[in-house]
């Protein structure tokens, strides 16, 4: 069974910045795009990043410039660092194959607030 566990949030005041990590039993090497998604109050879920397994990359015009995706198919991660964070970041945040062909994972809490 494919297993996505998302790592790294937290509370943090606006301008911090978060390392997410998401540990996969996926051999990622092998999907070709992995993405980090969000799920904000009232909101529907988004991709906000995504990387191919050439590494190159895409963002969300909201999150350009702040966010960072990278992977290492030999650890089986996915990473996102985020700084200059705003509250409009707030969210719960996801790991998953773009498009996401897997359950998505319990994720992990990004709260940005001063």
């Amino acid at each position: 069974q494919v297993q996505l566990v998302e790592s790294g949030g937290g509370l943090v005041q606006p301008g911090g910045s978060l390392r997410l990590s998401c540990a996969t039993s996926i051999n990622i090497f092998s999907i070709n795009t992995m993405g980090w998604y969000r799920l904000a109050p009232g909101k529907q879920r988004e991709l906000v990043a995504d990387i191919s397994r050439y590494g190159s990359t895409n963002y969300v015009d909201s999150v350009k410039g702040r966010f960072t995706i990278s992977r290492d198919s030999a650890k089986k991660t996915v990473c996102l660092q985020m700084n200059s964070l705003e509250p409009e970041d707030t969210a719960v945040y996801y790991c998953n194959s773009v498009p996401s062909y897997y359950a998505f994972g319990q994720g992990t809490q990004v709260s940005v607030s001063s």
